[in-house]
């Protein structure tokens, strides 16, 4: 479903729409408005399903970076923002840019950073409510960078209780850490269940046992 939005929204509309499922895109970065989006199918990733490599296993007992929660969360939404190589377009516009920032002031958006010496070079943002985080974009500019902020993600949610890791969509390089596409029936269950659990963001320290994950049966990721 896809209507276009001229008004600008407000966080706690955008809280609102996030709970019924529907999310909000614009068509490029230029482009002023915004659409709404229901997707057919919908792309979840099961907390408890998630695996990686074993390279990035690998990768990650190594420790490459400094890992931080929401202490430059503007920065991360920029930089996901940002034309690359494979991606010389964003659906990340100045609306949208403004509408998390001001989720983020209400302690309902957060950004995994990695930090590397003294440089933010990947990370990625979301939405959380009650027992749902809502994915909504990353980005890499140290190889695993993004990835080892999606474990670093997944391992606080599970160890916090979450219910739900919204996607938006399945892509072959989320399908590799096992991203699902469910029925919009059956994401709007999962989502109603999610809502009625109360899920903190913040941890203390996690430890090595919050990052068991299962093997991937992708050796190269």
């Amino acid at each position: 479903m896809a209507n276009n939005q001229e008004p600008r929204l407000t966080p706690e509309l955008l809280l609102r729409t996030y709970a019924a499922g529907i999310f909000p895109m614009a068509e490029n970065a230029a482009d002023p408005t915004v659409f709404w989006v229901e997707p057919e199918m919908r792309g979840i990733l099961p907390l408890d399903r998630f695996h990686v490599s074993r390279r990035l296993q690998r990768t990650l007992r190594r420790n490459p970076f400094e890992v931080r929660i929401d202490s430059a969360f503007d920065a991360v939404v920029a930089a996901c923002a940002e034309a690359a190589p494979d991606r010389p377009s964003t659906w990340i516009n100045a609306q949208i840019r403004d509408l998390y920032g001001g989720l983020h002031r209400l302690d309902h958006a957060h950004s995994v950073e990695c930090w590397q010496d003294g440089r933010l070079v990947g990370g990625l943002y979301g939405v959380n409510l009650g027992g749902a985080f809502f994915g909504e974009s990353m980005f890499s500019r140290a190889r695993d960078a993004s990835k080892i902020a999606l474990c670093h993600l997944v391992a606080r949610l599970r160890r916090a209780g979450f219910r739900l890791l919204d996607t938006q969509f399945q892509t072959e390089h989320l399908a590799q850490f096992g991203v699902i596409e469910v029925p919009r029936e059956t994401y709007q269950k999962l989502l109603e269940d999610a809502l009625k659990v109360a899920c903190s963001f913040y941890l203390g320290p996690l430890s090595a046992d919050d990052f068991a994950f299962r093997q991937s049966l992708t050796q190269t990721s």
